[in-house]
Parts: C-alpha cells; sequence; structure tokens
C-alpha cells in the first residue's frame, strides 16, 4: 500500500520568510511545520518529508545552498542538507526566535532572540561532534530584536530592534569597531540592509520611514585588535571555561550612549537623508522589506497588500501595485534581481513576480478556511478540491500546483467529484447549487437547484456521467437530475433524516443514500427511482462507499462502527470495530479526557484500494486507519500530522500549562501582536482588542484513493496530503532462485534471448536492471518479445511501462511496446480488468501527459509550417507579378522601337 509521504498540496505558504536557493530559479516556503520547494523554472513543486514539532517562524540558507536552519514557534532547530532532503542535528535555543541568518562566507551565522544575537560556528565546515558551537553573544538593544543583515565580506552585521534602535556589531573584536547604536526612527526596526562592499546602512521602520546612514570608514578600514588585548581577553575566557559545561562564548555589552573616551578612533554614521513612504499621510503600516545589493532595488510590502519598488540610494519610485487585502508578511529577492517573492500568512498566497515585465511567474494561493472534499480525475492526473471558503481548485498531481480556481459557489463546498470521462468537474454547496464546471473551457456550464432552496451535503454522479444526485440535509430529500438537460428528473423521497452520504454503485445505475434516521437505502435508477433496498443499522449513518467493481457496500456509523454489505442481497458480511483506532487528542478547552470523549467519536469518511481489498478509514484526528476488508484487521495507522500547532494533537493535557483558574490556553497571547490591526485608534499601542489567536483542530475531512492505485490523498487541517508507493531502493524479487544474479542477466542479454532475459530481470525485481533489459531489445524484435511473454508478466512490463513513461525520454519506443502488448495480450488481459484497471489506469496518465505535452508541441509546428508556406506563396505571387510587368515593359519598349 502506498505508505511514502510524497507532497503537501492546497497550502502553499502559512508564515515565516520566504528564501531563494542559489541559483535563483527555486523559492523555499514554509508550509506549517513543513518546507515546500518551488521549481520556478521547471514548473514543480515538493514538500521535503521532514518537519518541526511546531509551526516554522524562520529559514536560514546557507550561502552555498546544501543546508538551511528551520527554527520553530518555540525555538526548536532543525540543521537540514538540502541535498539529501532529511535532518542532520537538533537544537533547542529555548526561546522564540525571530530571525536568522548565515554569514556570506558561510563561517558564522546569527540569530536574535528576546533582545541579544547570538552568532555561531556554522556546521558542516569541519567534522564536530556539536554542529552548533556558541562564538559570541551581542547585548545592546532593549527590546526585542527583528531583523539581521551582513556586510559583503562578513566582517560586520546590523542587527534591528522593536525599541526603534539598530545596532551594528564586528563579527570579530575590530579596534575601531566592536558596536555602534544608530537612532533616527519613531517605530519599530522592520528591516536593515547594508549596502554593497560598505558599512553604508539603510533602516527602515515599521511607520514607512527609511534612513540613509553613511559610514566615514570603509570596509578595509576596519583595523583588527592589537595581539596583547586579544591575547589577554582569550585567557581570561579560558579560565572562566573550565568551570562551565559548555563553552559560553564571548560576551559583547554595547551601550546606547557610549562616553568621548569610547568613541574616540572609532568608526562614526552620519544620517544623510530621511526619507518617507506615505506621501499622502495615510497610516499604513510597512510590515516587511527586501534589498537587493546590486540592482540598489528596495521592495516594501504594506499591510494593505502593497508593495512598492524604489531605486536607492535616490529613493526613486520604479513602481507600486496591489496584489493582496491582507499584509504581506514576507518578501524575498533572487540573486540575478529580476523575481521578487510576496507571502500574505492571513490568505496564504504565494507570489512570484518579475518586475521589468511586470507579469506573475507563481501565482498561488490554498484554500482560505479548511479544505472539506477531494477527489481524483479518473486518470489520477488531477485532483479537485473544495473547500469552506465556497472555492473549486484542481491541482495537478505531477507538478503539485493549482492551475485553475472556480468560485461561482456563494457559501462553502461540501462535496466535489469528476464525472468518468475526466472532464467535467461538479460541486455541491450550502448556496443551494449544484454546479458542473468544463476543464476544457474553464467555465461554469451547468447549474442544478431545487424547487425550494435546500442546502447540499453530498454528491454523487453515475458512471455514465448522465445522471447527478444532491442530498439535501433540511428537506431530507435526495434530488436527481439530467447532465444533459440540466432538468431535476425527480425528488426521492423517504429518507427521515438529514442525508449524510451518497454513493453510485460503479457497475450498475444504483444509488446508495446514508441518512441520520439510521437508514441506507439503495435505489434503482432505471426502475422508476423506486427503492430497491433499505438496509437498517443501529446508529445514524455517517458514509458509505461501493467497492470498485461494484459488489460489497461499506458503511460508517456514528457508533464507531464500519460494515460491509452485500447489498445485492441485502446481508451483511462483516463489520470492523473502529472507535478505538481513531484515537483522539483531547483539546486544550476539553473538560473531559480523550478516551472519554472517544466514545462519542466515529469516522467521517471512507474509501477503499484500488483493488478493493483495503478500506481507508479517517475521522476527528490525527490518524488515518487502514483496514483488510477479508480480515477484518487493522493494517497500518498513519500518524498525518505531527504540529502540535494544531489543536486535539496531545492525548494529554500537560500539567505545566493548568493553573489554579483554568487552562493556559484560555489566557490569549495573540491579541495586540504584530499581527493586530494594521489601522489602530489613535494613541492605541496594542493593537485590536477584539483579535482572537485560535488553534485549528486536527481532522480529516476526506479520504480519496487514486484510480492508478499508487497514492491516496487526505484533505486535513494542514492542507491536502499525498501518500505514494515508497520509490525507495528496496530489494523485493519475484520468484527468485539461484541462477538469477544480475550477471547471468547480462549474459543471457548479451546471447540476444531477450524474453529469458526481461523475465530474470523482474524476478530481480531491481528497476535499474529491467529498464536496461527493456531497452536492449531491438524495435524490431519487441513484437517477437511481447509475444513470447508469459501472462503473468505481461502485467509487470505494463506496469514498468507506465512508471517508465514519467521519466524517460525514449518516447516511441516505450510506446511501441505498450502497443504491441495490448494488441496481443488484449483479450486475456479484458478479462482480468478488474484486477488490472488500476494499472491501465497509470499507463494511460503517462501517455495522456505525454500526449498534451506533445501535441501542443505539433500544433505550434503546424502552424508555423502553414505560416512559412503562406509567406512563401505570397512572395511568389509577388515576384511572379514583378515579373509579369517587366515583361509587359519590355513589349512596350519594342513595340515602340518597331513603329
Amino acid at each position: 500500500l502506498p505508505s511514502q509521504f510524497s507532497g503537501l498540496l492546497g497550502t502553499v505558504y502559512r508564515r515565516g520568510n520566504l528564501s531563494f536557493t542559489r541559483d535563483g530559479g527555486a523559492l523555499i516556503s514554509p508550509v506549517g511545520n513543513r518546507i515546500s520547494v518551488f521549481d520556478l523554472k521547471n514548473n514543480k513543486c515538493e514538500t521535503y518529508p521532514l518537519a518541526t514539532r511546531l509551526n516554522i517562524v524562520c529559514v536560514g540558507l546557507s550561502p552555498d545552498g546544501t543546508l538551511a536552519i528551520l527554527i520553530d514557534e518555540e525555538g526548536a532547530a532543525l540543521l537540514v542538507s538540502l541535498i539529501g532532503k532529511c535532518v542532520i542535528h537538533q537544537f533547542y535555543f529555548h526561546k522564540p526566535v525571530h530571525s536568522v541568518s548565515f554569514s556570506p562566507d558561510g563561517k558564522k551565522f546569527v540569530i536574535t532572540k528576546d533582545n541579544v544575537a547570538l552568532m555561531y560556528h556554522a556546521p558542516g565546515r569541519k567534522r564536530e561532534f556539536n554542529a552548533f558551537v556558541l562564538d559570541k553573544t551581542y547585548y545592546g538593544p532593549y527590546d526585542e530584536t527583528t531583523c539581521i543583515d551582513w556586510t559583503d565580506d562578513s566582517k560586520c552585521f546590523a542587527v534591528g530592534s522593536k525599541d526603534m534602535s539598530t545596532w551594528v556589531f564586528g563579527a570579530e573584536r575590530w579596534a575601531n569597531l566592536i558596536y555602534y547604536s544608530l537612532g533616527g526612527h519613531k517605530d519599530i526596526i522592520v528591516a536593515c540592509f547594508f549596502e554593497e562592499n560598505s558599512l553604508d546602512l539603510y533602516t527602515i521602520s515599521q511607520d514607512a520611514a527609511l534612513c540613509v546612514w553613511q559610514c566615514d570608514t570603509e570596509l578595509d578600514g576596519l583595523k583588527p585588535r592589537p595581539p596583547k588585548d586579544a591575547a589577554r581577553e582569550k585567557n581570561t575566557e579560558e579560565n572562566d571555561e573550565e568551570f562551565l559545561e559548555e563553552p559560553k562564548g564571548e560576551e559583547i555589552h554595547g551601550k546606547a550612549n557610549p562616553s568621548e573616551q569610547e568613541t574616540r578612533d572609532k568608526v562614526k554614521y552620519s544620517r544623510v537623508a530621511k526619507y518617507f513612504f506615505n506621501k499622502e499621510g495615510d497610516f499604513n503600516n510597512l510590515t516587511s522589506a527586501a534589498y537587493h545589493k546590486k540592482t540598489h532595488l528596495l521592495v516594501t510590502g504594506f499591510a494593505s497588500g502593497i508593495f512598492h519598488l524604489h531605486e536607492l540610494p535616490d529613493f526613486n519610485l520604479i513602481h507600486s501595485l496591489s496584489i493582496s487585502d491582507q499584509r504581506i508578511a514576507s518578501i524575498s529577492i533572487n540573486c540575478t534581481g529580476d523575481w521578487i517573492a510576496f507571502g500574505c500568512s492571513g490568505l496564504g498566497q504565494l507570489l512570484v513576480w518579475e518586475w521589468q515585465s511586470e507579469s506573475y511567474v507563481l501565482k498561488q494561493q490554498g484554500h482560505f478556511n479548511s479544505m472539506v472534499s477531494l477527489a481524483y480525475s479518473p486518470d489520477g492526473q488531477y485532483i479537485a478540491t473544495g473547500g469552506e471558503d465556497g472555492k473549486v481548485k484542481v491541482w495537478n498531481t505531477s507538478s503539485s500546483f493549482c492551475f485553475v480556481t472556480f468560485t461561482e459557489h456563494s457559501s462553502g463546498v461540501t462535496a466535489v467529484t469528476f464525472t468518468s470521462n475526466g472532464y467535467v468537474i461538479l460541486s455541491a454547496s450550502l448556496d443551494g447549487t449544484v454546479r458542473a464546471f468544463d476543464l476544457h473551457r474553464y467555465r461554469n456550464f451547468r447549474t442544478f437547484t431545487s424547487p425550494r432552496p435546500s442546502q447540499f451535503s453530498c454528491l454523487a454522479v453515475d458512471s455514465s456521467g448522465e445522471i447527478v444526485s444532491a442530498g439535501s440535509q433540511d428537506s431530507f430529500e435526495i434530488f436527481i437530475w439530467s447532465m444533459q438537460s440540466g432538468r431535476l428528473l425527480d425528488v426521492l423521497s423517504g429518507h427521515e433524516g438529514p442525508i449524510s452520504s451518497l454513493s453510485f454503485n460503479p457497475m450498475k445505475s444504483v444509488l446508495a443514500s446514508a441518512s441520520w434516521d439510521k437508514t441506507v437505502k439503495l435505489w434503482d435508477m432505471l426502475d422508476s427511482w423506486r427503492t430497491k433496498e433499505t438496509l437498517i443499522l443501529n446508529s445514524d449513518v455517517l458514509v458509505v462507499a461501493f467497492r470498485p467493481d461494484g459488489k460489497e457496500l461499506a458503511v460508517a456509523a456514528l457508533n464507531g462502527q464500519i460494515t460491509f454489505w452485500d447489498h445485492e442481497n441485502a446481508v451483511q458480511t462483516g463489520s470492523i470495530e473502529g472507535r478505538h483506532d481513531l484515537q483522539m487528542g483531547r483539546k486544550e478547552l476539553d473538560k473531559i479526557t480523550a478516551k472519554q470523549a472517544a466514545k462519542g467519536k466515529s469516522f467521517t469518511t471512507l474509501c477503499y484500494s484500488a483493488d478493493g481489498q483495503s478500506i481507508l478509514a479517517g475521522g476527528l484526528s490525527k490518524f488515518v486507519c487502514i483496514y483488510n476488508v477479508k480480515e477484518q484487521i487493522l493494517m497500518k495507522k498513519f500518524e498525518i500530522s505531527c504540529n502540535f500547532s494544531l489543536d486535539a494533537m496531545e492525548e494529554y493535557l500537560d500539567r505545566r500549562k493548568m493553573t489554579e483558574f483554568g487552562s493556559m490556553a484560555l489566557i490569549d497571547e495573540g491579541g495586540g501582536g504584530d499581527e493586530g490591526v494594521a489601522i489602530p485608534l489613535p494613541g492605541v499601542k496594542r493593537g485590536d482588542m477584539s483579535y482572537r489567536h485560535f488553534k485549528p483542530e486536527i481532522r480529516v475531512t476526506c479520504l480519496r484513493f487514486s484510480p492508478t492505485g499508487r497514492s491516496w490523498a487526505a484533505t486535513t487541517t494542514e492542507g491536502l496530503l499525498i501518500y505514494s508507493l515508497d520509490s525507495g531502493l528496496i530489494f523485493d524479487p519475484f520468484e527468485l532462485d539461484i541462477d538469477i544474479t544480475p550477471s547471468n542477466i547480462h549474459k543471457t542479454l548479451h546471447q540476444k534471448e531477450y524474453t529469458k532475459a526481461i523475465i530474470m530481470a523482474f524476478k530481480l525485481n531491481e528497476k535499474k536492471l529491467i529498464q536496461e533489459v527493456i531497452e536492449a531489445v531491438p524495435s524490431n524484435e519487441v513484437d517477437v518479445v511481447c509475444s513470447s511473454l508469459p501472462d503473468l508478466y505481461v502485467e509487470k512490463v505494463l506496469e514498468f511501462l507506465a512508471s517508465a513513461f514519467e521519466i524517460s525520454c525514449h518516447l516511441e519506443f516505450y510506446l511501441i511496446w505498450a502497443h504491441k502488448l495490448l494488441m496481443l495480450h488484449g483479450q486475456k488481459l479484458k478479462t482480468r480488468s478488474v484486477k488490472l484497471l488500476p494499472v491501465i489506469q497509470f499507463l494511460q496518465k503517462s501517455i495522456q501527459r505525454h500526449f498534451e505535452d506533445v501535441s501542443k508541441l505539433c500544433e505550434w509546428n503546424i502552424y508555423n509550417i502553414k505560416y512559412a508556406l503562406a509567406i512563401s506563396k505570397q512572395r511568389g505571387m509577388k515576384r511572379l507579378a514583378e515579373e509579369t510587368t517587366v515583361e509587359e515593359d519590355d513589349l512596350d519598349s519594342d513595340s515602340d522601337y518597331l513603329m
């Protein structure tokens, strides 16, 4: 079964700082407690299979692009290899960290927490037991530190603070620069930037003011300390560290108002200019900024969603644009200075803007509220999701990007599904409509409504794509429409409670409807919409699902049971008691324990695997359970999240968070923070007192298995999680015996016994070896080899071809293989169609993707050839006309001469 975490869709940015990779072609974005890498050149997105304990707030990237430091809300850090996509080291800073930055030479990195800046030796330069070794601690600011910037030669760095001051510190103790304090602002410092190869500095504050500071010394003018002073200090430090368990590093204490004697022969700064962004006097908080040193380009983002581009030091406005309704939380510029990335945490937006051409390179946004439902397209290439924000989004599973968003619904979407041809998406909503969307023209071409307004809670479409049904949660009726005409065909009454779920039998026109009245009704669509059967259960029915072959029905009820039915004979064939497997967590404000709360919990979503042998079940919990249907046992439990920023993650409450007045969670620390309102009342410093911070609860709202059988997806509080088959190096032989070795396979291949070599390679089951053997078969021999392959290996070759299409460039060669296999073994494969369906659909998905790419290229080439022919034809006609004119002129001149 697919068990490897494959990707996180539906969430593109949560909070924290965005970072471009070293080459500027990819963007690293924190999504909750994971990081996603957006490859902007190849149009792909990948979420790394590593996670912090809480949401990530800052990411530091090493200059060589191999390492990253991820720091979460409580100050726990992970040192991550971006090449191996794994965690190398863990460290705890004990306090929330505001920013982290590597020095340009990669030897040091600085983090800011509380009112101090800590400089560490960068890991990876030499082999060390502890990857995080503290070098120096810098004191100076009175309030929390907010931002960091380094000089180009890594000699100094600047730190901004909430006390409206900016401090310049020497990375080494220079004789003429140990620390320097700069004022000049009336609000929190948002960003500070050094000029290229200079100590000149720009500081930007939250009240949209920019100060330009000029230094009287160049970087080369920084003098090293006299050796005597340095040696004396080193000895005193060593004596102190004899009694310490861990070296504390050097401490540098800065003073805001040093004496004249201390500033003599030291570096001096002077303020050259001060500029204001808000010319008209409208109050708008500046929330983020980025500066590109080579092009002198300053980008600033505001709480209203506007950004400005200025050229420094003259402060010339290049352009300004509104890109969002919410505050711009993070800005980053790539190494060339062409692309600017913006992150808006309020709406979960991620944008990459090319400022010279004024166009978007990337524009992605997740669902504003939580996702509620999902559906795979029949070939497994696309996923449609519906959210409480009323949007229907369609995602490409290979690139992980959303390529179309439908916003026609005016209320939350409760269900989405594809029709069997894969080009129409249907969605049901609480606004009382069912809408059909066309994936060719990206438009809403049908809207189905009921005679009286009803809130639709579930949706199903039959295998032909002709009959659309939706269940109402307020009138207890099921509405049937015709897709072709859009007319309401019938209203099915009979249930005495809200309709919770609908499912069509994939093989027959039989509709199963589940309701809170403790019944499942089966309706025959071909027999005048009559109730064929009523299945009575012990509890309210929440979800119903047919097996892919249509011979079994699974039902989940409120008492936590999953029951299996032979719907033809209305006989129960088995049941699973799944309440204890759901393993609920305890919410922070719950008065009862998780064990007690679990008694009233149940599975809210069910889904069969593509082969029908297993069933996936999920609900209000961080676990997804996979059961074997035949044995009725739990096969595996997936923990879909380890993010403790979400509620109901822990089974037991932490007693340290309990006081005599109740839980600490009741004390709202979010009000009046940085993320309070953008426009406070005059004189108010604390932000909006009505602002409330809340923890979203972990839940699984919908599960679906891919028709290809290679992956399954779950819509959760974190986003859309996809789990696929482990593609790692696993030795999984098939019918192996002692003679099957790589050397024997190569020998057989050398003797041109291709069929035998293929069978031996599949027995060893090593992908690279199989690829080598199949690609060694000459294209004119493929027909013979395919006809002599045993039936058992035909399926395996087809599965290999489907996976090879995704990565190989030998398109024609593999198409010959697929064509010959299907032509020669088609009849035999048809008898096992149900079992082989996932493999065939996987093959179809791979071929369809190539077909779309190649057909676009061919159409473009045909257009160019037609254009070239038309031009040449036009020129030929023009030349012919010119020649005719010349000949006529010659004839006229000859006749004149004869006259």
